[in-house]
């Protein structure tokens, strides 16, 4: 038996999961998965692997549905709320899914496909309760396919099995020091490592119970937080950007009572995307916390992370994850001097198999010595790492120089009146590439010779944007992470 779904039988009187208004025990999920996975089955003794797409908001059903999955023998393929129709086709062509099990709020979304000749479509509604024998499903066995965000090509599926499932939140879960009394508010979309793994396996590990709220608002999380309830909560920086806004915006009485209520949490995280100095700093200010901040990818899971009790460095990612391997390398993938930039290579349990159908694409993801290359650039700083940026978008090579884009970032923000900014580097034939900035600033008449004067105080002549673009919005994906490569876009379409 899968050791996720097994250890929920020493639970089952805990409430597992709170959505919608109710509470879920551990033995109402271990029913309802059991319902699923006999109806996914419909007869056989085991579904061997088919891929099982599922279009289900965060919730109660959404976690029946995984599981269920699972139990069966499938391999889960969570979709994406928020993506187009096409988005969607493309995964289910991808994985040749043979069954999508729906909610009824995507019915009419979903209903052009619904002629599709290769693919059954679920309500999840009409899936009956039942009981019956399911099949022992082996830790070996693929259990699960999410899709990168396609920066660089189209999306690529990412194949983990349950043993890279289970390495992935064991590491967490004594790392972070879980237990059965957490309380965890989950909102965060459920198609990515971070909702999926972080949260709402970790919580469901440990008999800890996982609150969805499926979309997100700054007034209802700080409702739910006042309940006294929660106490984790795991966010992008956007998340913590808009919490901050909305608490400034609030009488001094209710800061008070918000304050009082987040300094009582045992654990707060931010992930998925670099977390600026200034939204740390100002976070901690609100809720007496240094968010503990980590790294990892949808092929690893999580890989490193700063200290759950100790030293947290703003800016800093922290030390390798027990049973994680981290070696940072040069271009050929051998290992750099203590102090020099490299990129992070890693090896353990955590890493994903293979990406669905790429044998090519799988094989050069790895060196020759089987270390994953992350494309991520990165130093060891005494005893902790510290992200210099993404190998293709954000290290800017211009004039002979190789400019970390998050440095740069992390000056503009300091900027009294820019709230948000992307830096990127766009083809030049003198310099190789210039540096360029999008800015998210309080005003539209933004001064930027203003700027330029302020920056040339803070940052080497190489280092300062030649170019900026006041925005009202950074282009971001469904994670809340800024899509360099259409801020690239603008300014070249620009020129």
């Amino acid at each position: 038996m899968i050791k996720l779904i097994e250890r929920a039988t020493t639970f089952t009187g805990r409430t597992a999961i709170k959505s919608g208004g109710q509470n879920y025990s551990y033995e109402k999920l271990l029913e309802k998965s059991e319902s699923v996975a006999l109806r996914l089955l419909d007869g056989h003794k085991d579904i061997n692997g088919e891929r099982i797409a599922f279009l289900v908001p965060a919730s109660f059903e959404y976690a029946t549905v995984q599981w269920g999955i699972w139990r069966a023998g499938g391999i889960a393929v969570p979709l994406c709320e928020k993506h187009p129709l096409p988005s969607i086709e493309y995964i289910l062509k991808d994985t040749k899914a043979s069954i999508v099990i729906f909610s009824e709020a995507f019915r009419l979304f979903l209903a052009p496909l619904f002629n599709t000749n290769e693919i059954l479509f679920i309500p999840i509604s009409e899936i009956e309760s039942q009981k019956g024998e399911l099949p022992d499903i082996q830790k070996d066995r693929s259990a699960l396919i999410l899709y990168t965000s396609g920066t660089t090509g189209s999306p690529k599926g990412v194949v983990t099995t349950h043993n890279n499932i289970e390495a992935q939140i064991t590491t967490l879960v004594d790392s972070w020091k879980w237990n059965k009394e957490d309380h965890v508010l989950n909102v965060l979309p459920l198609h990515h490592v971070h909702g999926i793994i972080n949260m709402l396996s970790c919580a469901l590990w440990s008999g800890a119970c996982c609150e969805f709220l499926p979309k997100f608002n700054p007034k209802e999380v700080y409702d739910l937080f006042n309940k006294g309830e929660v106490n984790v909560f795991m966010a992008v920086p956007t998340i913590y950007f808009k919490l901050i806004a909305h608490y400034n915006d609030l009488e001094p009485s209710e800061q008070k009572s918000i304050s009082n209520q987040l300094k009582g949490f045992r654990l707060m995280v931010s992930g998925s995307a670099a977390l600026p100095i200034s939204v740390l700093e100002q976070w901690k200010k609100i809720s007496g916390h240094i968010l503990l901040e980590r790294y990892g990818m949808t092929e690893m899971g999580m890989a490193i992370s700063n200290p759950y009790d100790g030293i947290r460095r703003p800016g800093h990612i922290g030390q390798p994850l027990p049973g994680v391997k981290i070696r940072l390398g040069d271009m050929n993938y051998e290992p750099v001097q203590v102090g020099e930039p490299g990129e992070i290579l890693v090896k353990g349990p955590n890493v994903f198999k293979e990406y669905w159908n790429k044998p090519q694409a799988t094989r050069e993801a790895f060196t020759s010595d089987g270390w994953f290359k992350s494309g991520d650039i990165a130093v060891l700083d005494g005893d902790s790492f510290k992200i210099l940026g993404r190998n293709s978008v954000d290290i800017i090579k211009s004039g002979g120089y190789k400019i970390s884009a998050l440095e740069i970032e992390e000056v503009l923000r300091k900027h009294p009146k820019i709230k948000d900014c992307g830096v990127v580097g766009i083809p030049n034939l003198e310099w190789g590439e210039i540096i360029v900035a999008a800015l998210i600033a309080e005003t539209v008449s933004f001064d930027i010779e203003e700027l330029k004067s302020w920056l040339h105080k803070k940052l080497p002549g190489y280092k300062t944007p030649r170019k900026y673009m006041v925005m009202a919005d950074l282009p971001r994906n469904v994670m809340g992470k800024v899509t360099k490569n259409n801020i690239k876009e603008l300014f070249i379409s620009n020129q």
